[in-house]
């Protein structure tokens, strides 16, 4: 993961800890050691609080019950990451679920790396920590993402660049959040994949996209066939659309030579061509029989995918 607006990278927290925690745990009651601003030492687990901007809201209940049990029987093997505050008490910055099983486990102090971080750092390095473990749902991710965006005054080029994402990738992510708020609900709870979001937002209306979302989760649709439901919805959304206001039908004219202009394509592929024109755009749909098929077509029509 590249180092995110000019501070310390995950990658080399992550191997500050591994040395620290390879030290061996001599009065660890104080500070054992230090490196780059960064001290090892055991905290009270008491007295840290929560990072307030901590992107992550769900916390799996079957993963937590597994840590917990670990956490009880082992302990914390990996540090987390906390800042000093006032009165010797300290805020999480990184490993919110070691803290939270430490706390039902009933431990009383648990490993940590301390170090300086400014306020407007604890988002970053929350949301770094989680994306490189894969912990946040879609949601979640989408709203640091907004927030990252909204407090450093960033594009989302710039955000790709600083935190190893394509824009596409981060572009995708926020549009989620245009979801509906029960179509949210499910994609949070995982009921609904990023995928099946994605094919839910091609459908313009949000009473729509609550009914096929549903129908997704009742008969348990594939997002390919989400996609191909999307499609239809769409495809009815214009014929209604194009019912009132007649005025945008195609004339028979007009159909006429969109039935030329298929025979012609028709006949310069050789394969079934076919053109439809709705209220809004139109559509050729070109049949092949095989890969090697869709090969001879695309060469008819000057295409050439180099391999």
């Amino acid at each position: 993961m590249p180092d995110v607006l000019g501070t310390q990278s995950p990658a080399n927290l992550r191997e500050t800890q591994s040395t620290e925690a390879a030290e061996p745990p001599v009065s660890r009651e104080t500070a054992t050691s230090s490196a780059a601003g960064a001290v090892f030492m055991d905290v009270r687990v008491d007295r840290i609080r929560p990072n307030p901007r901590q992107p992550r809201e769900v916390f799996d209940e079957t993963d937590m019950a597994e840590l917990i049990h670990s956490v009880r029987e082992v302990g914390v093997l990996q540090p987390i990451v906390v800042r000093p505050l006032e009165h010797d008490h300290f805020e999480l910055i990184m490993g919110e679920r070691r803290w939270r099983a430490s706390q039902t486990a009933g431990r009383e102090t648990i490993p940590a790396v301390v170090r300086k971080t400014a306020d407007e750092d604890l988002l970053r390095d929350a949301l770094l920590e989680n994306i490189h473990r894969s912990e946040l749902n879609p949601l979640e991710e989408a709203a640091a993402y907004r927030q990252l965006l909204d407090d450093f005054d960033i594009s989302q080029e710039e955000l790709s660049r600083r935190i190893g994402r394509s824009r596409p990738q981060i572009s995708n992510t926020l549009r989620l959040m245009k979801l509906p708020a029960g179509v949210q609900r499910r994609v949070a709870a995982g009921v609904l994949s990023s995928g099946h979001a994605r094919a839910l937002l091609s459908i313009d209306d949000e009473k729509h996209m609550e009914e096929l979302a549903q129908r997704i989760v009742s008969e348990g649709l594939s997002v390919r066939s989400a996609e191909e439901e999307a499609l239809l919805v769409k495809g009815r959304q214009e014929s209604d659309t194009v019912s009132r206001g007649t005025h945008r039908l195609p004339t028979a004219t007009r159909i006429q030579e969109l039935d030329e202009y298929a025979e012609a394509l028709t006949d310069r592929l050789d394969t079934q061509v076919k053109i439809s024109l709705g209220a809004k755009k139109g559509r050729i749909a070109i049949d092949f029989a095989s890969l090697e098929d869709l090969e001879r077509i695309l060469e008819h029509m000057g295409v050439y995918v180099q391999r």
